[in-house]
Order: C-alpha cells, then structure tokens, then sequence
C-alpha cells in the first residue's frame, strides 16, 4: 500500500475575487492552483461548476427530501505545453506552483435563481476542482460564488397602490362587543432596501376595550418537499401607534417604515419562495390580533421615479381629492395635553395657590405604576399600559373673602369655606 502525502497546496481562486455576484450570462473564470511536496502523478483533472436547490426537512418520522439542478458544467483542464503520457496523465513536481486555468458562462436569464441559504434550505453555487490519481483516492476543492438575478421594480405591476381592508366583530362570553377595523394602502408594490414606505391607514374601535395599531415588515420562506409545505415567517421591522380607546379612530398619513437589509425577493425555483409583506395589524386584549397584509417585492434596481416621501405626499394630495377616499382628509389629530401651560394667565390676581398642571406626577418619573392593560405580542416583550396611582389626593383650595360692594364697607362680611 502506497501512502500519498497530502498536497501543498490545492485551491480555487477566481480572476477576480472582488466581484460580489455574478449574474445569467457573466463568465466565471479562475485558477487551479496547484503545490506538491513529492513527485506526484495525475490521471486528470477536472473543474466541475455546480448550482443546485435542496430542501430538507423533517416531519415526525418521515423526511422531506427535495433536489433540483440550477448549472451542470464539467471541464478537463491542463497546462499548456504540458508533457502527458500516452493515456493522457501527467506528472508534478515539487518546487514548482502550477496554474490550472478555467472559465465557463452561466446560462442565459430564466434559467438561474438567486443564491439563498435557509432553514431548511439552499440554493448554492460552487467551483469545484477534482484530482484524480493512480492508486489513490481523489481528492477534490471547491469555492462558493454568489449568483444574484436582478429584479426590477420599475415595472407597471410593482409600481401600482396595494390596498386592503378588513374588519372583525369582537364579543366578550359570546356576548356582541363592537367591531375594529382597518383600512391600509401603500403607493406601490416594489422596493428596494433602504427606502422608507409611506403607509396610510386608518384604525376604527368601536368595542370596549382598548387596541393597538401596529405595522411590521415580515419575510415568509416557504420550503416545499415530498409533496409538503412548510412556512416560516420572520418579523424584520416593525412600527407602533397611539392606543386606540373604545368609541375612537386613529390616522396614519404617510407614516414611514423603512425597509431593512434583507435579501431581495426570491422568485422562480420550484421548491424555495421567499416573500415579503407588510403587514398591518390591530392588538385586542383578549382576542386574536386582526392583520392585514400588503404584498411587497424587494428588488435588487433602484426606484426610478420620485423618492418614497415625495411619491407618499403626491398621492396623499391625490386621496384628498379623490371622494372615495375621504377617510384621508380628516384633520389632523389635536396638540398633546402635554402642551398645555402650568399658569392660568386669564384669571385674577385675587384667586391665590391654584394648582398647576406642571406640578402634576409625569409617567417618566418613578413613581408607582398600576397595570391597567397588557400589551401582549407574539415575539415582542412590551410593558402595558399603566395609569398613574396619585400618591396623596389634591389638598383643598384656601379660603378666601368675598365683599358685597352693594352694602357700604365694614357693614358685611361673608366668609366662604
């Protein structure tokens, strides 16, 4: 038995390591790069170029298994001049740093899918060098390279308004308890990461309890193998409203979320879809959350119309005149009571120590806290609501005098308590 020393060096490098991805029809071209430590002598060598799906996943004892092929490329390589024996193997020597070269074309657009890595599944792309050698067992190397396809948003079907509506009756021990309903839009469908999208929604509650309007960005992986399916859904950014008080509604006029860094839409394989929605959504307090989802495409191109923020204000200029939309011209929400002055400077000087709002207890303080409602979501650790639990009542206000001008002074003094 003859033992094989392992070789100096074996690797892939491709002409240009800098290049983040390649997409259909670029040209993937490198270097075999070969050192041996002993005189070593090679029946073949082969560079193979491979992009496969694969879904795996199990589901009680039954595995879900599901394969499919992206590029097959095989190619013999050599060196020029090389000096080969009659059945066509060549010898190394040591000392000596040999330089394979190969370079092959990705098929035409249609025909690849974006690269992915998953849960439970890939879509992967990958140089491999396979040796071959007598009397002993091949040895092979292999380097990943990223395939990104582009996806256009500056199409007519990505830049048209997405809107939906929804509304849910709510009852309490069976017993009806009002209704909450939601209606949301968004100016278009595709967009790109970094860009902020302007939502407009309105939250009507008209049950007795008090609800919370919310907005996220959430990705759906769906995996499919062995005739099944399996979802998995990933919240990446989210907003929140005002709480919303049993009899009121809530306006949302170009309320901006942004999209974060994610991987753009995956679309055309057969067994992995990567999706995107917004989804806008109302917590009720002991009932299932009411969700609407507005279909997004992430896309790999710029926008190439105006900005999110100019595109969000334009069309709510548009919704105002457009009578079907009226919901959006209702005015703005009115000032905080945050804002109202500490003094009465409409009152006379003679109306002494009156209490002052400033001197009121904030909720930033540290003072006690009772719960009134628990704001509970599925993966978000939220305090509730609280309502403030005075520490001591508010004392009375100080006596004062009141003269009757109509009887001469000094005649009638009436004391007020």
């Amino acid at each position: 038995m003859v033992v094989m020393k392992k070789l100096k060096t074996f690797e892939v490098v491709f002409s240009d390591p800098s290049k983040a991805f390649y997409c259909s029809g670029d040209k993937v071209a490198g270097n075999v790069v070969v050192e041996v430590s002993e005189v070593t002598k090679v029946s073949v060598l082969k560079v193979l170029g491979v992009g496969c799906g694969k879904v795996e996943y199990a589901k009680g004892k039954q595995k879900c298994r599901e394969e499919i092929d992206y590029l097959k490329y095989e190619e013999v390589v050599h060196l020029d001049n090389q000096t080969r024996a009659p059945d066509g193997s060549f010898t190394l020597r040591p000392g000596n740093k040999y330089q394979f070269m190969f370079g092959f074309e990705l098929p035409a657009p249609g025909c690849l899918v974006s690269s992915y890595a998953g849960k439970f599944g890939y879509v992967r792309y990958y140089v491999r060098a396979v040796m071959e050698r007598p009397c002993a067992p091949p040895q092979h190397c292999e380097k990943s390279f990223e395939v990104e396809e582009p996806l256009d948003i500056n199409t007519p079907d990505l830049l048209a308004p997405v809107a939906a509506s929804k509304q849910k009756k709510v009852s309490c021990l069976f017993i009806p308890d009002g209704q909450v309903s939601i209606s949301a839009r968004i100016d278009r469908k595709g967009f790109c990461e970094g860009e902020e999208i302007s939502l407009n929604a309105k939250f009507e509650n008209s049950c007795s309890r008090i609800v919370v309007p919310k907005a996220a960005i959430v990705a759906k992986h769906r995996y499919q193998a062995g005739g099944r399916v399996k979802v998995l859904k990933q919240k990446l950014t989210s907003v929140r409203g005002n709480h919303i008080i049993s009899g009121m509604c809530d306006m949302w006029q170009g309320r901006t979320i942004r999209v974060p860094k994610l991987q753009p839409s995956l679309q055309g394989c057969d067994i992995i879809k990567v999706d995107y929605v917004l989804m806008v959504y109302v917590h009720i307090p002991g009932s299932d959350k009411m969700v609407v989802e507005l279909p997004l495409v992430i896309g790999t191109g710029p926008f190439g119309g105006f900005s999110s923020r100019s595109s969000s204000v334009s069309s709510q200029v548009s919704s105002l005149r457009a009578p079907s939309d009226s919901w959006a011209s209702l005015p703005s929400p009115p000032p905080s009571y945050a804002n109202i002055p500490g003094s009465y400077p409409n009152l006379p000087a003679s109306y002494p120590n009156l209490p002052s709002y400033s001197n009121l207890p904030r909720l930033d303080g540290d003072i006690t806290r009772t719960p009134l409602l628990h704001d509970c979501d599925e993966d978000e650790d939220e305090d509730g609501l609280f309502m403030l639990a005075p520490p001591q009542a508010y004392p009375l206000p100080p006596p004062y005098s009141e003269v009757d001008e109509s009887v001469p002074s000094g005649q009638q003094v009436i004391q007020v308590f």
